[in-house]
């Protein structure tokens, strides 16, 4: 049910607006609100073909222990579907792992 929300979210309130709400609402226990400019970085990142992009977080959050993240963990912990372009390759930790052991 919170995938079908977060769709007509995604379509209906500015971008903001529906990220405030999809993470507020749609998670248990809620994300905070200042993860919201986190999201919209990831969301660019990924739509611009940067998946891999390292987007800074918020004082206080982490992620694997460092203060920056991978666009496509952002998007994929925080179930942000609704707001990417469709790509055919799911982008997950398997992945990222995999590329990183390639380019050593």
């Amino acid at each position: 049910m919170g995938a079908l929300q977060a769709q007509e979210m995604a379509g209906l309130a500015s971008l903001e607006q529906g990220l405030t709400w999809h993470l507020t609402s749609n998670h248990y226990p809620p994300v905070p609100v200042s993860m919201v400019p986190v999201c919209i970085a990831a969301i660019d990142a990924y739509n611009e073909g940067d998946v891999h992009r390292a987007v800074k977080l918020p004082d206080g959050v982490s992620w694997c222990g460092d203060t920056y993240a991978p666009a496509w963990a952002i998007i994929e912990q925080h179930h942000l579907d609704a707001w990417v372009a469709d790509d055919d390759e799911e982008w997950d930790e398997s992945n990222y792992n995999n590329e990183e052991e390639d380019e050593s």
